[in-house]
């Protein structure tokens, strides 16, 4: 969502054509225009996290004049320093008579760490400098297994259009031309480089207008290009992902541009804005108001599924979030056998919808262009759903697909008991498929409820948790919302403020002998008719051997916008794809529409995995979690688990199980303590009973905590167990993790 801050402190004039870098909160800019004519030199620097713009006045060079004013150079951060090349000067004194001067020249500022700069110097360079240029494209590069950083320049404007590649070894600072292979570009200028992972990705710019075919030599003639390639710089090969020629009759793709800007964001380069028009129409130049983004790889494995509440016949469950997806692939794999379905028929070409991360568009399958495997797409209005995603997505793992954007989105209300956070879409089926290729989304954002950005994420991902006497935080394992909240806490993104005191639940089934011993040890399975049939010794997750789980059938729960879903039911899949439902390439998820559904049964197994989606396909699943539903009988898990810090200990208190299922004798609570079995096996948790009562509520002692395993698996956190007794037994326990600052959490 778009927003203008409110600036404050030596605010810059307004200028086209300057040099810009982003270095960890702080932007620095450098030059321009600031009007027709008249170019800048000075250098700006603003605290994002204040929004406070400052004027830097850096040191001259100690031989030579500091940078001239100039507008099209580039401005590229390494490190702590910036490097400045080329760009436009304008030799007359007088504004209102431009006389152009193309530059080479080549500095280097060195920036203080945070704040404030130190000055210009001018490098001793080797080799043939590049030729005079501006609005061009500088990158810096540097390879994981060579640590040589090197900057790489391309095209520009001197007179005509260029398309020469040049490198520069920052470390040697040698100048030198690679020898490139595949296809070269155009000759462009104010177009755009951006780097992820080993590629350069050029897109846009002015070309020059070709004659007959021809490209003419005098550059008399030039037009704006929608074309988008990428330089692989391990090997120095062109790869053409759009051409210049390529027919968008349906606007599904960027438009041809030039002036625009992009910015990588991880894996994905978003591309914002520019013009359009032809020398010969300046006064029909079409200004781009559009954002799109481009998937370059698909997402990383989320976290393994944690349980946040098991009943009888379902679960809710949660993972880390992974940034920049469009959802998430929930699948399930049984202990007991589930029948296949017979006369459902395969989906040879599943369809689809998605809701984007930015709002709501729907994907649909188009004809694979014949030179490139690239998508079409165009821009959609976001729906006001931005919290789910239709549990209808189909995911296709073929190659050389097209991921094609349509209109407007209608959407039903949910159908699927399956999942709470998912709904279907009665519109016209749709297909999502995956490619090795990039894959172009538009991003529409005028929704004022997008996600969280991704500087939001990393930030409170950073954040410690310092326990406060006087602060309190409380979570519910019954109530949706509130459970929700916690969970996302829990995560690396949060809706609402950060309290000092995080908790997030945990279910877990407890057999009915464990209140009964002061310390609880792993032991294996006992099925009683007394009891949940599984140990309280154990945590709710249990990694299982890759190897194991190639000849387990897996079953979809659904696709999910958000990391968390509950699961009361799951699709059975055909006869002629169970064969095919261990794979996780080559695949078709079918359409779920045609798919009958099956309940979770009370007292089984289940086990969960999950994989993140973006415009590249479905990603890798996460490891394993095993969880378990609880027997009809028992009493549910206590819920609004409270806890407070005092000086010498911390208050735990609780409200009684929604659902008693009769009359409550006690309740039990645990904690997490350090053991010998932990270093042996991690994922195992070993409790020792802190209290047993009738009361809702009790004191940890300083003595007890001193005693307490802290939790890594995610963020650092001391982890209780609390569970009700009725005449039939132990129910399943709510379990908290109490996150922990730290240096105080590596004390312990």
């Amino acid at each position: 969502q778009w927003f203008l801050p409110a600036v404050r402190g030596d605010i810059p004039p307004g200028c086209a054509a300057h040099g810009f870098v982003c270095d960890g909160t702080r932007i620095l800019v450098f030059g321009g225009m600031v009007e027709y004519g008249r170019y800048s030199n000075d250098l700006y620097e603003l605290q994002a996290s204040r929004w406070l713009w400052k004027k830097v006045k850096p040191q001259a060079p100690s031989t030579g004049s500091p940078p001239c004013p100039r507008l099209g150079h580039s401005f590229s951060l390494y490190g702590n320093k910036c490097y400045l090349f080329g760009g436009l000067a304008n030799e007359s004194e007088d504004s209102n008579n431009n006389v152009p001067r193309y530059l080479n020249d080549f500095y280097e500022l060195e920036l203080q760490h945070g704040s404030g700069v130190v000055g210009w110097s001018i490098p001793v360079t080797k080799g043939v400098l590049p030729s005079p240029r501006e609005s061009h494209t500088a990158i810096v590069y540097c390879r994981k297994d060579v640590g040589s950083p090197k900057m790489y320049i391309f095209g520009g404007m001197c007179g005509c259009r260029l398309n020469d590649l040049w490198e520069l070894d920052i470390e040697t600072m040698t100048w030198s031309r690679p020898e490139t292979k595949g296809t070269v570009p155009l000759p462009r200028s104010l177009h755009t480089a951006n780097v992820i992972g080993n590629k350069m990705y050029v897109f846009g710019g002015w070309v020059p207008q070709s004659a007959g075919g021809e490209i003419s030599a005098h550059d008399g003639e030039w037009k704006c290009t929608g074309s988008f390639s990428y330089l692989n710089l391990d090997t120095t090969e062109w790869i053409g992902l759009i051409s210049d020629c390529q027919e968008d009759k349906s606007n599904l793709l960027p438009g041809p541009r030039a002036g625009h800007c992009a910015v990588a964001v991880g894996t994905r380069l978003y591309i914002w804005s520019g013009r359009d028009g032809y020398r010969k129409a300046w006064n029909n130049q079409v200004c781009c108001k559009d954002l799109w983004y481009l998937d370059t790889e698909k997402p990383p494995a989320p976290s393994q599924v944690q349980l946040i509440r098991a009943t009888t016949n379902s679960f809710q469950v949660k993972w880390d979030e992974v940034p920049m997806v469009e959802g998430y692939l929930l699948q399930l794999h049984a202990d007991s056998p589930v029948p296949s379905v017979a006369g459902i028929p395969g989906t040879g070409v599943p369809e689809a919808s998605v809701l984007s991360s930015q709002g709501g568009s729907s994907l649909h399958p188009s004809q694979s262009l014949p030179s490139v495997p690239y998508p079409e797409m165009k821009v959609d209005h976001p729906s006001q759903t931005n919290n789910v995603i239709p549990n209808n997505v189909q995911v296709s793992l073929t190659s050389n697909s097209v991921l094609k954007v349509e209109g407007k989105e209608k959407v039903a209300a949910p159908e699927n008991k399956a999942t709470q956070e998912t709904m279907k879409n009665h519109a016209d089926a749709t297909g999502f498929k995956e490619s090795n290729a990039p894959s172009l989304l538009p991003v529409c954002t005028s929704s004022p409820q997008t996600s969280a950005n991704v500087g939001e994420l990393h930030d409170l991902d950073k954040r410690t948790v310092n326990p406060d006497a006087s602060v309190s935080s409380t979570v519910s394992s019954t109530q949706t919302m509130v459970t929700q909240q916690a969970v996302k806490t829990e995560s690396s993104s949060t809706n609402g403020a950060v309290v000092k005191d995080e908790t997030s639940l945990t279910t877990f089934n407890s057999k009915s002998e464990a209140a009964e011993a002061a310390y609880i040890v792993p032991s294996t399975r006992v099925n009683t008719g007394q009891t949940n049939d599984s140990h309280s010794s154990k945590t709710p997750q249990r990694q299982m051997a890759p190897g194991k789980t190639r000849d387990r059938q897996w079953y979809d729960v659904g696709i999910f916008k958000n990391n968390n879903a509950v699961v009361s039911q799951f699709y059975l899949l055909p006869e002629e794809t169970l064969s095919n439902s261990n794979k996780m390439e080559n695949a078709n998820v079918p359409d779920y529409r045609l798919l009958k559904k099956q309940d979770l049964f009370p007292g089984t197994v289940y086990r969960f995995r999950v994989a993140a989606i973006n415009g590249c396909g479905v990603g890798p699943f996460s490891k394993i979690s095993e969880f378990k539903t609880c027997i009809p009988g028992f009493p549910g898990a206590p819920s609004t688990v409270k806890i407070t810090k005092s000086v010498d200990c911390i208050h735990l208190s609780w409200e009684p199980p929604a659902s008693p299922s009769g009359n409550i004798l006690e309740y039990s609570a645990y904690l997490a303590i350090r053991s010998t079995q932990l270093q042996e096996n991690p994922s195992q948790l070993v409790f020792m009973r802190i209290y047993c009562g009738l009361k809702t509520s009790c004191i940890v002692t300083a003595a007890q905590l001193s005693n307490a395993h802290v939790d890594y698996t995610s963020r650092p956190a001391i982890v209780f167990r609390i569970s009700a007794k009725n005449e039939r037994g132990y129910g399943p326990a709510t379990q908290v993790r109490w996150l922990q600052d730290v240096k105080t959490s590596s004390s312990k």
